[in-house]
């Protein structure tokens, strides 16, 4: 199996920005799609923890307790998903802030573009970058372009969502696919420093 996907971003970049966005969406306060976020993260390879803020200490449906032996590797990737989270929940704190400074025309025009089911995701990919060159004019630049790049795209997914809770995949998918195509290397970067 090739693990390219097709904007050159291999499977585990995939998993590592599908954790972020979804972490960022799942710490973002006041949002209106809660049931559409539950659903996504079903259909999402995330991991259960993400799913359940409270741990069951591994009880199993049928009242037996859970028991694995997590090898090395396992234990990396749940450091790393722990590390994901923990920068999600920060950048949701920060894109809490800067949610405000979003023109509600800004995203009616993105909701609107999202909704004609004929636009593809090349299109809509294009349509988020054009938002994002919106905002990013009025906004201060008091924070590195990558980063306010990338907490602007996942608050524009928010709030896109937030206007239209049925285009949550739809704006979950191309920010996901925006980010690995055009932030890869920062978001390697933010995960990689966080977990030295």
């Amino acid at each position: 199996m090739d693990s390219q996907v097709s904007n050159g971003s291999s499977l585990q970049d995939e998993r590592i920005t599908n954790l972020l966005v979804f972490g960022f969406l799942q710490n973002c306060s006041n949002y209106n799609f809660h049931k559409e976020l539950e659903v996504l993260g079903r259909e999402l390879p995330v991991p259960p923890a993400y799913l359940q803020e409270d741990h069951d200490d591994g009880l199993q449906t049928d009242g037996n307790r859970c028991s694995r032996f997590l090898d090395s590797e396992e234990t990396d990737s749940e450091s790393q998903e722990e590390i994901i989270q923990d920068i999600a929940r920060q950048l949701a704190q920060i894109g809490d802030r800067m949610d405000h400074s979003i023109h509600p025309r800004v995203v009616n025009n993105l909701a609107m573009q999202f909704m004609n089911v004929n636009l593809s995701e090349e299109d809509r990919r294009k349509h988020l970058a054009a938002a994002l060159e919106q905002v990013l004019q009025t906004y201060p630049k008091d924070m590195e372009r990558e980063k306010t790049v990338l907490l602007l795209a996942m608050v524009l997914a928010k709030k896109v969502a937030d206007h239209t809770p049925s285009l949550l995949r739809d704006v979950f998918r191309t920010t996901v696919n925006f980010i690995n195509q055009n932030l890869l290397t920062y978001v390697r970067n933010l995960v990689r420093n966080e977990m030295d």
